[in-house]
C-alpha cells in the first residue's frame, strides 16, 4: 500500500525534470567562484595524485582535521564526488554544474516521493514543483560547494523513505529497513553534517504518524503508569525499542564524529558572526531573530545574498528593539502550528507536523543553539527545510483549492509563484557567473558587510585591476574600520602598485588591531590564525631594503611566538635567513616547519636549497626526492633536482635527471629553460641531433634566449656544421652585442671556414672594445695579423698578449715562431709581406709556417674555447653551462670560484621566487 501511494508516473517525473532544467540550464555557464575556489581550485583531494585515504583525514576545503585552521566539517564523499569530476573534466566547471542539476532532479524526484505519504497527488507535485523552482537553492545548485546539500539531502529522503517500512503487519518491526536506514543516514552525514538530523524526523513519525498517538494520549498514558493503574502497552514496548535503536545508532554517529574533529570546534571571529561573541541579553535577542529572517526568505526570496556575515545584520542589543516584535510574530505562529499537530488528530494536523519537523530539525546545527556557526545566515542551509515549508505551502493551497469561492484565486496565485520563481531562480543563477558578478549583486542587497566589498576587491585583484580594487578594499576599512583582514587587503594592493610607503602604513594599523597577548591564553582561541599574516606580509615588504632585514627578522619571531606552531612564520623567516647568508638558522627554521607538517612538499624543496647553500648537493638531493614523493609534479624540484644530477657529473643519473625535465616541461610546456636543460643533458650523452632538437624548441618558445643561442652555434660548430651556427650566432649577437664568447666564436668560423680576415678581425676588436684585456681576444686578433701578413703588428701583439698572461706556454710559443719568421724573412730583407700576396718567393714558406701557427691556435681554442654560463632567465634558475672543451685538464681557477660565488646568488633568486609562489599574501 505505501509503495503504491509513493509511486511516481513518467509524467510527474519528465515534468519535474522539464522544470528544473529550465530553471537552472544558465547555471552551466557559470564558473567557480566564492568557497568553490577553496573546494575546488585550491583542494589538491581533487587530484589524482593525491591518496584516496586524504579524503577521510581532511576536511571540506582539504585541510588535515587535525590543524586548528581547519573548519572541521567532514564531508568526505562530496569530496569524493569533485574528485570524479576532477578525472574526467580536470577543472573544465561546466561538468561540475551539470552533475549539481542531476542530484537536484533527483532530490526533486525523491521529494515528491517523500510529499505522497502526507498529501494527495496534485498537492505532492505542487509542493515538489515549489521546491525545484524555490530561488533560495540557486546557492546549494549554481554553487558547486552546495553539492554537500543536494548529496545529503538525497540520503536523508532516502534514509526517511527507508523508516517508513519498518513497521509490518500488526504492528510488527520489520528490521532490514531500519538497518538500511542506520547505513543511509551514515552516508548522508558523510556528504553534509545536517544529514543527522533525520534521525529526529524518523523519531516524531514513528511516534506520531505511524503509531497515530497525540499528545494528549500520550501525557494521559504516562500519567496512568506513574499512578501505578496501567502498564506499558506492548505496541508502545516496541515502538520504544526501535527508538532506543535509532537514538543509539545516532550516539555511536555523534561520538565518532566527535572523535575525527578531535574534540575541538573551528576556530571564528566575530567578524564571522557577531552575535556569537556578543554578551547576554544581545546574543540570544540577536539569534532569536535570525530565526524569521530565515522564514522570511522562504516566503519572499526577493532579495538573496551570498555572504551575510559581519555587519548584514545588525545586533539586536535591546528589548526595546522593533525587531523583537518579528520574533515574537514568528514564536506565536510556530507555537500555533506545533500545538495544532500534536494535540488534534487527523490528516492534516500530521501533515503540518512533518512538515515542521522538516523545517525546524535540519535547521538546528545552522542555529547558533547548541555551538556557534561561522556565518550570520546561510541560504544554502535551508536547502531541507524549504521542503517542510513547500509541503506547509502545498497543503494549505489544497485547503483553500477545495473551496469553490477560492479555487480560481488559489490556482492563479499558484501560477503567478511558480512563474515568478522561476524566472527569479533563472535571473539569480547568472549573479553566479563569476566572482565580480556575485558579489557585486550581493552589495544592491547589502552594503554593510565589509566581507562583500573585499570580494569585489578580490575579483578586481584577480583581474590585475589594482586601482579598482584599491577602492573596495578602503571602502571595506570604512565599513568595518576594525577589521583586520581589509587593513592587509589595501596594505597588498598598495604593494601591487609599488606604492610601498603606502603598504606599509596599512600594514601597521592592521597590525594595531592584533589584541595583545594574555599570558595563559591561547592566541589562536581568539583571533583568525589567517590575520597573523600580517606579521609575515609587513616582515615580506619591509625585507626588500636590505638596511631592514633584522626588523623583518624580529617580526617573524613575533608571529611564532604568538602562535609556536605558525609554520608560514617559520618558512618566511627561513627564506630571509638565507638572504642574510645564514643558511645554518636558516636550516633550523625549516626543520622546525617540517615538525608541523611533513607532508608539505615545498618545505623540502626549501630545506634542499638550504643544503645547496650549504655545499652539500648528497643532502639536497635527497630533500628534492622527498619532495617530489609528496607532489610528483612539484615543478620547481623537478627542475632543480635534474640540474643538480646533471651538475654532478655522474653519467648513472642522468637518465633519471632527462625523466624529470621531461616530466617538467609536461608541467610548463612553454617554459624554454626546461627544453635547454634537456639540450644540454643530450649534449653531455653525445646525441647531438637530440640536442639540435632540443635547443630549437627553446629558441622558439624565447627567440633571444642567450645560452640556448650560444650552445646551438657551438653545437653546429663541433659537429662540422659552422656555416649553420653563423646564422645562429648573428641572432645571439643582435640581441646581444657584447656577448664575448660568442664574437670569439663568429670571428673563428670566419677566419677559418669563411677566410673572411676582415669580419673576423671586427669581431676580436670589437671584444677589445669591450674587454682590452681579453686575453682570447687579443691573441685571436694577432693571428687576424699573422694571416694579414703583418708579422711586424702580429709580434707586437703577441708581446702585449703575454704580458696579460705571462704564464700561458701556447702565447709563448706563437711568439717565437712569428720572431723566427720575421728573422727569416729578415735576412732575405723582407721584414713583412704585401697584403696582396704578391711576394711569391717566400709563399711556400710562409704556407707551412701559417699552417704551424693554425695548428697551435687550433690547439689554443680548443683550451680556451669555454661556454656561456647564463643565471639570469625564467625563475632565477641556476644553470652552468657545457665545457666540453676544457675536459682535459681540469683546474680550479679564478674563474671558478666566482662561479661557485654565482651559484650561490642564483640560488637566493630562486628563493626570492619561492617566496612569491608560497607567500600567503
Amino acid at each position: 500500500l505505501l509503495e503504491k501511494m509513493t509511486a511516481i508516473s513518467l509524467k510527474e517525473a519528465a515534468l519535474i525534470v522539464g522544470v528544473v532544467t529550465a530553471c537552472y540550464w544558465n547555471s552551466l555557464f557559470c564558473g567557480f567562484v566564492f568557497d568553490d575556489v577553496s573546494a575546488i581550485l585550491d583542494n589538491k583531494d581533487l587530484h589524482p595524485s593525491t591518496p584516496l585515504k586524504n579524503l577521510f583525514q581532511n576536511d571540506f576545503w582539504g585541510t588535515p582535521m587535525s590543524e586548528e585552521r581547519s573548519h572541521k566539517s567532514y564531508r568526505p564523499l562530496t569530496v569524493l564526488t569533485f574528485r570524479l569530476n576532477y578525472l574526467f573534466s580536470e577543472l573544465n566547471a561546466v561538468s561540475y554544474h551539470f552533475l549539481n542539476l542531476i542530484f537536484h532532479v533527483v532530490v526533486c524526484v525523491v521529494f515528491l516521493k517523500v510529499c505522497k505519504l502526507f498529501l494527495d497527488n496534485r498537492s505532492s507535485v505542487v509542493a515538489s514543483l515549489l521546491f525545484a523552482v524555490h530561488p533560495i537553492h540557486t546557492e546549494a545548485v549554481t554553487g558547486v560547494v552546495g553539492r554537500a546539500e543536494l548529496l545529503s539531502s538525497i540520503f536523508f529522503l532516502a534514509a526517511f523513505l527507508s523508516y517508513t517500512k519498518s513497521k509490518g503487519p500488526d504492528n510488527t518491526i520489520v528490521w532490514t529497513p531500519i538497518a538500511v536506514t542506520v547505513f543511509l543516514v551514515a552516508v548522508a552525514t558523510l556528504c553534509k553534517e545536517q544529514g543527522i538530523t533525520v534521525v529526529g524526523i524518523c523519531c516524531v513519525y514513528e511516534v506520531f504518524i505511524a503509531q497515530g498517538y497525540t499528545l494528549p494520549v500520550l501525557l494521559d498514558t504516562a500519567v496512568q503508569i506513574l499512578r501505578g493503574k496501567g502498564s506499558i502497552p506492548f505496541s508502545m514496548l516496541q515502538t520504544l525499542l526501535k527508538l532506543i535503536v535509532l537514538m543509539f545508532s545516532t550516539l555511536l554517529l555523534v561520538v565518532v564524529r566527535v572523535q575525527i574533529i578531535q574534540s575541538q570546534l573551528p576556530v571564528f571571529t566575530r567578524f564571522d558572526n557577531p552575535a556569537a561573541v556578543s554578551p547576554s541579553p544581545t546574543r540570544q535577542l540577536t539569534f532569536n531573530y535570525l530565526l524569521p529572517v530565515n522564514a522570511w526568505l522562504l516566503l519572499n526570496p526577493s532579495e538573496l545574498c551570498c555572504d551575510w556575515t559581519m555587519g548584514t545584520i545588525p545586533l539586536v542589543e535591546s528589548l526595546l528593539d522593533v525587531r523583537n516584535v518579528a520574533t515574537l510574530t514568528f514564536f506565536c505562529f510556530l507555537g500555533s502550528l506545533i500545538v495544532f499537530s500534536l494535540r488534534y488528530p487527523g490528516d492534516s494536523s500530521k501533515t503540518v507536523l512533518m512538515a515542521l519537523c522538516l523545517i525546524v530539525l535540519p535547521f538546528i546545527p545552522a542555529s547558533n543553539l547548541f555551538f556557534p556557526v561561522g556565518f550570520v545566515v546561510a541560504e544554502r542551509v535551508l536547502y531541507v527545510p524549504s521542503m517542510g515549508f513547500c509541503i506547509l505551502v502545498a497543503h494549505g493551497w489544497r485547503k483553500l483549492s477545495n473551496k469553490s469561492v477560492l479555487r480560481r484565486i488559489s490556482w492563479v496565485c499558484l501560477t503567478v509563484v511558480l512563474f515568478t520563481h522561476a524566472l527569479k531562480t533563472l535571473h539569480r543563477n547568472w549573479d553566479w557567473e563569476s566572482e565580480y558578478t556575485l558579489f557585486m549583486s550581493a552589495l544592491k542587497v547589502n552594503k554593510n558587510n565589509a566581507k562583500l566589498w573585499n570580494n569585489v576587491g578580490h575579483a578586481l585583484e584577480n583581474e590585475k585591476n589594482f586601482e579598482r580594487a584599491l577602492q573596495f578594499f578602503i571602502q571595506a576599512t570604512q565599513v568595518q574600520p576594525d577589521d583586520i583582514g581589509a587593513h592587509m587587503n589595501v596594505g597588498r594592493t598598495y604593494k601591487n602598485l609599488n606604492k610601498t610607503k603606502e603598504a606599509e602604513e596599512s600594514y601597521m594599523i592592521a597590525k594595531s588591531l592584533m589584541p595583545q597577548i594574555i599570558p595563559g591564553k591561547k592566541y589562536a582561541a581568539r583571533v583568525a590564525p589567517n590575520h597573523l599574516n600580517v606579521y609575515i606580509n609587513l616582515a615580506n615588504l619591509i625585507r626588500a631594503n636590505e638596511s631592514r632585514l633584522e626588523e623583518a627578522d624580529q617580526l617573524y619571531r613575533q608571529a611564532i611566538s604568538m602562535r609556536p606552531d605558525f609554520k608560514q612564520a617559520y618558512i618566511s623567516r627561513g627564506e630571509l635567513l638565507l638572504k642574510m647568508n645564514k643558511p645554518l638558522k636558516a636550516k633550523e627554521a625549516y626543520l622546525r616547519a617540517l615538525e608541523l607538517d611533513r607532508t608539505n612538499a615545498d618545505l623540502w624543496y626549501n630545506l634542499a636549497i638550504v643544503y645547496i647553500e650549504l655545499k652539500d648537493p648528497i643532502e639536497a638531493l635527497k630533500n628534492f626526492n622527498h619532495a617530489l614523493e609528496l607532489n610528483p609534479a612539484h615543478k620547481l624540484a623537478l627542475f632543480n633536482s635534474a640540474l643538480l644530477m646533471q651538475e654532478s657529473g655522474d653519467a648513472q643519473l642522468r637518465p633519471e635527471a632527462k625523466q624529470r625535465l621531461l616530466n617538467y616541461v609536461k608541467e610548463e610546456p612553454q617554459d624554454a629553460n626546461g627544453y635547454f636543460n634537456l639540450g644540454m643533458l643530450a649534449m653531455d650523452d653525445k646525441k647531438d641531433v637530440e640536442a639540435e632538437a632540443w635547443m630549437k624548441k627553446a629558441i622558439r618558445l624565447q627567440p633571444s634566449f642567450r645560452s640556448a643561442l650560444f650552445n646551438l652555434a657551438l653545437l653546429y660548430s663541433q659537429t662540422a656544421k659552422e656555416l649553420m651556427a653563423l646564422p645562429v650566432l648573428e641572432d645571439l649577437l643582435r640581441y646581444y652585442p657584447d656577448h664575448t664568447k660568442g664574437l670569439i666564436l663568429k670571428g673563428d668560423i670566419l677566419m677559418n671556414q669563411k677566410k673572411d680576415i676582415v669580419g673576423a678581425k671586427m669581431c676580436f676588436e670589437k671584444i677589445l672594445e669591450l674587454d682590452p684585456n681579453n686575453v682570447q681576444g687579443k691573441h685571436n686578433l694577432c693571428v687576424v695579423y699573422f694571416e694579414e701578413r703583418d708579422l711586424i703588428k702580429a709580434e707586437k701583439c703577441l708581446v702585449e698578449t703575454l704580458a696579460l698572461a705571462p704564464h700561458e706556454e701556447y702565447i709563448q710559443r706563437h711568439l717565437n715562431i712569428v720572431r723566427s719568421k720575421i728573422a727569416s724573412l729578415s735576412a732575405t730583407e723582407q721584414p713583412s709581406l704585401p697584403a696582396d700576396g704578391t711576394a711569391t718567393a717566400a709563399a711556400e714558406e710562409k704556407k707551412n709556417s701559417v699552417q704551424n701557427l693554425k695548428e697551435v691556435k687550433n690547439e689554443q681554442k680548443t683550451t680556451q674555447t669555454t661556454i656561456d654560463n647564463n643565471k639570469g632567465h625564467s625563475k632565477n634558475k641556476k644553470r652552468t653551462e657545457k665545457n666540453n672543451m676544457d675536459k682535459e685538464i681540469p683546474k680550479k681557477s679564478t674563474k671558478e670560484i666566482k662561479d661557485i660565488e654565482k651559484k650561490r646568488v642564483a640560488a637566493l633568486k630562486r628563493l626570492e621566487e619561492i617566496e612569491r609562489i608560497l607567500n600567503g599574501e
